[in-house]
């Protein structure tokens, strides 16, 4: 048993059998699977080649992409091979033409910009227009050419997990009779056991944007999800992914199991309270698809740290946090002081 070979079905690293629980584990995701249940999932798992038409995307992927690399922050910045790459959007540094690239970075599918360079710029000045202590040239002209349309890379994972909890559900009833209070209290055994599938559960594959960045400008509509086409690069970049599946699972494993534990508790109902024993909620495999997403995306550097500002290019959806520029905050600060002094010295001239 020790020799036999499987693959993770979650992220597809090598399982290894553990003799003190009997289960095959993986050490990059932390699974643990029974060798019934390993048998189960292989014989669903078709081994497919990729076809002619696929294997023609990839080249013709390869063939024009351009990869640009920033010797400053190490980003690796995509490109169809008409447009030119001067600076990383990260750093503001200028990058370099590193070669093309493999098919393995080829996405799936991907989501269009449907929000317009123009439609981004005026969604970030009205963003920043009631913030006062911003520095004035975080909304210059020079600032906001910096702005740029920009395909993240996303893996999407399509969980089937195994429920299983274990509950005592109490049922209270209360009544008066005479000059008696009765309060009845029943105690059910509540059991929940099912297979459940939570699908679409995204995690960002670029270790250099803030995954509560890109999170804060979700969900996107997968309805408008496109096979890929080189097309779509027309005009915009995109960032290589460099955060792999092993790598991205245990954020999808927390999402995934959130909202399963959601779905079953949210099938109780009928008690005044309801006290768990124990609950598990067991990812047994996973399907990915490897994904680009639009997003506007800017940076900005403020007393050597990087700010960054967002928008969801499919909804519009906006998050950041902008720079606070101290002295700004300090001038107001004594302006108000001394406002405050005046009218206390005014009023209190008014009572002598």
């Amino acid at each position: 048993m020790e020799s036999t070979e499987y693959k993770c079905p979650n992220c597809n690293a090598n399982l290894k059998f553990m003799p003190d629980t009997q289960k095959f584990g993986c050490e990059y995701c932390s699974s643990e699977f029974t060798l019934e249940e390993m048998q189960e999932i292989n014989a669903e798992t078709e081994n497919t080649s990729p076809s002619a038409e696929e294997l023609q995307e990839q080249q013709n992927f390869e063939e024009h992409t351009n990869l640009y690399h920033c010797a400053s922050c190490g980003a690796d910045i995509m490109a169809d091979d008409q447009q030119t790459a001067l600076f990383c959007y990260y750093c503001h540094n200028p990058i370099i033409l590193a070669g093309k690239l493999t098919g393995k970075y080829k996405p799936d599918k991907l989501i269009g910009f449907q929000y317009t360079r123009e439609n981004a710029v005026n969604c970030f000045k009205d963003w920043t227009k009631d913030k006062w202590f911003i520095p004035e040239d975080f909304k210059s002209q020079e600032q906001i050419e910096k702005m740029t349309g920009l395909y993240v890379p996303f893996w999407i994972a399509d969980c089937n997990m195994k429920a299983d909890l274990s509950a005592i559900g109490k049922q209270v009833r209360s009544w008066t009779s005479g000059d008696y209070r009765y309060t009845e209290t029943k105690e059910f055994s509540v059991i929940r056991q099912a297979d459940i599938s939570a699908d679409g559960i995204p995690a960002d594959a670029e270790s250099k944007i803030e995954d509560l960045l890109m999170e804060s400008i979700e969900p996107y509509d997968y309805n408008d999800l496109k096979d890929f086409s080189m097309s779509y690069f027309s005009g915009f970049f995109a960032d290589k992914f460099d955060v792999d599946k092993p790598d991205v699972f245990p954020r999808i494993r927390e999402r995934a199991s959130e909202a399963g534990r959601k779905l079953v508790h949210d099938s109780i109902t009928g008690y005044s309270s309801v006290s768990v024993n124990s609950e598990s909620y067991n990812i047994m495999s996973t399907k990915w698809q490897y994904i680009m997403l639009p997003v506007w995306f800017m940076t900005y550097k403020y007393n050597d740290k990087m700010y960054e500002f967002a928008m969801n290019g499919q909804t519009g959806k906006l998050a950041g946090t902008p720079p606070l520029d101290k002295t700004k905050l300090k001038l107001f600060s004594t302006a108000i002081g001394l406002a405050v002094a005046v009218v206390g010295f005014l009023l209190g001239g008014a009572f002598l």
